[in-house]
């Protein structure tokens, strides 16, 4: 029987576990160990830095969505972020990833959401052409950017490139 439920700190080992899975999806190192007692610890944060939702089959995690609030000046309303969304590949096909989504926007129409936003790599087509399939719309006037911890260290200490300072 598949469920999907709302994941607390008792979730962390399994939730990591599924995080392990996109990391070897993405070619992208797994967390360390300091990141994952982060990780737990945000997840028990109160308020919490971020929501989780779960789904199992027969009590065994098979994926997890991962969000949080953002606020858009323009439509003046908060936005759900979604960070990570992620069924173990072994189950795509089955209509997990739907419902996420599905679960997804009722949770943020009913939080007075104005929208729902994500990113996905540029090579990962089985994603895109699903979420055009529920009627996503691509963006292209707004490109993302990010600064790392090291970059946002050394632009606070005064160091940025010369650009940066102008």
């Amino acid at each position: 029987m598949r469920a999907f439920r709302a994941a607390g700190p008792a979730d962390a080992a399994a939730l990591l576990h599924l995080v392990d899975g996109l990391a070897d999806f993405e070619h992208l190192p797994r967390p360390d160990a300091a990141a994952r007692a982060r990780f737990a610890r945000d997840l028990a944060a109160s308020p919490p830095l971020f929501h989780a939702l779960l789904c199992e089959e027969e009590g065994v995690p098979v994926g997890y969505a991962i969000w949080f609030s953002t606020y858009s000046t323009f439509l003046a309303q908060p936005s759900l972020y979604l960070e990570d969304i992620f069924v173990l590949p072994e189950y795509w096909g089955e209509g997990i990833g739907r419902a996420f989504m599905v679960e997804l926007c009722a949770r943020a129409l009913a939080a007075g959401y104005g929208r729902l936003e994500w990113q996905v790599l540029g090579w990962n087509r089985h994603a895109i052409d699903f979420y055009l399939a529920l009627g996503a719309q691509q963006q292209t006037e707004w490109l993302p950017y990010r600064l790392d911890r090291p970059r946002m260290e050394r632009l606070a200490a005064g160091a940025g490139t010369p650009e940066s300072r102008t």
